[in-house]
């Protein structure tokens, strides 16, 4: 039986060259997946994750989801947004991260989109809060769906294998030339296991180049084979025509020198990348992921480390959330934990 699939995107995502970025460094072959515009009212690389994570717990007659990351988590947004338009509760457990005007925003969209917001101090703090929160619910007979940080499960994971497949085809079809690599930012990695299963089952040599993005928890080259294999074996179990794939630890390919100083703290390289990414080709990225990979992405055209053609996966979304709201809440409409964060 195929899994369930709860429509929140809008696939395949086209690619395209990046023909000023090639005559500005003095490549030759460079591309831009972009999945930017992977969804309705929300893209970038979330939605893929989420429609087969709010399709079980519907399934499972969740009343809500439960999620948990940073303040200005790109994830909790995308979550609140699909359990608005799957008619379900969202909740979110945020962590303090380094404060900018895009995490400010972060926060008053969270609001506007109606989830329950709850701050908690350390990672400890988080789990505590979270399992607390969950045995509330189900004691008053509304039990909610623990959705992973950053959607990242097995079932979450399979769909970057099936984004995969997607790439392999529109290669297949003559949209680009096989990457000999493809550059994503790595947070809790399912984006980033997922397209290293995926490109595998459909035959191509395509190196995943993962840019270490946190210092929380960071995701290990283990943590991520073992990933990619439950998502096979998960999508097998459900009829999917994939091969018996195995990825070992060593197939996993994890850079770490764009990180910085941690997990949502800017680097000048990645300013630089932004800047060259907004004005060269139409392209907006964010401080705490897609600046930084999108950094290794030039750096790598610039030395020829990875090969000839390379393409850069734009996981953040293009999509202005602002467009699903009346309006965006005043910051003293937060609840009052959050208010610290404007002074």
């Amino acid at each position: 039986m195929p899994l369930d699939r709860y429509p929140l995107t809008n696939l395949p995502t086209p690619v395209r060259r990046l023909d000023a970025l090639e005559r500005e460094i003095g490549a030759s072959s460079l591309w831009v997946k972009c999945d930017d515009r992977s969804g309705g009212p929300y893209g970038g690389n979330k939605p893929r994750k989420l429609e087969y994570l709010v399709a079980d717990a519907l399934r499972r007659g969740r009343s809500g989801l439960l999620t948990s990351g940073g303040i200005g988590t790109h994830h909790g947004l995308a979550t609140a947004i699909a359990a608005r338009q799957a008619g379900l509760r969202a909740a979110l457990v945020l962590l303090p991260q380094p404060i900018n005007d895009h995490v400010r925003e972060s926060l008053l969209l969270l609001h506007a989109y109606g989830a329950e917001m709850h701050l908690a101090e350390s990672i400890p703090a988080v789990v505590a809060r979270t399992g607390c929160l969950l045995s509330a619910a189900a004691l008053r007979g509304e039990p909610m769906a623990l959705i992973p940080t950053g959607g990242t499960s097995a079932l979450g994971t399979s769909a970057f294998v099936r984004a995969g497949l997607e790439l392999a085809a529109q290669v297949e079809a003559g949209m680009l030339p096989e990457p000999d690599a493809v550059f994503t930012a790595l947070g809790s990695g399912g984006t980033s296991a997922g397209l290293i299963a995926g490109l595998r089952a459909a035959g191509l040599r395509t190196r995943v180049v993962s840019i270490l993005v946190t210092h929380l928890l960071p995701p290990s080259r283990r943590r991520l084979s073992r990933l990619a294999n439950a998502a096979v074996r998960v999508m097998r179990r459900h009829g999917e025509a994939l091969p018996d794939l195995r990825i070992a630890a060593d197939e996993v390919e994890i850079e770490r020198s764009h990180l910085g100083g941690g997990y949502g703290v800017p680097t000048e390289s990645g300013e630089t990348a932004t800047r060259m990414a907004r004005e060269l080709e139409g392209i907006a990225l964010e401080p705490t992921y897609t600046a930084k990979a999108f950094a290794a992405f030039v750096a790598a055209a610039r030395s020829g480390r990875y090969g000839e053609h390379l393409l850069f996966w734009n996981t953040f979304s293009s999509i202005d959330p602002r467009n699903g709201i009346d309006r965006l809440p005043e910051p003293h409409e937060l609840p009052a934990p959050f208010h610290r964060f404007w002074k």
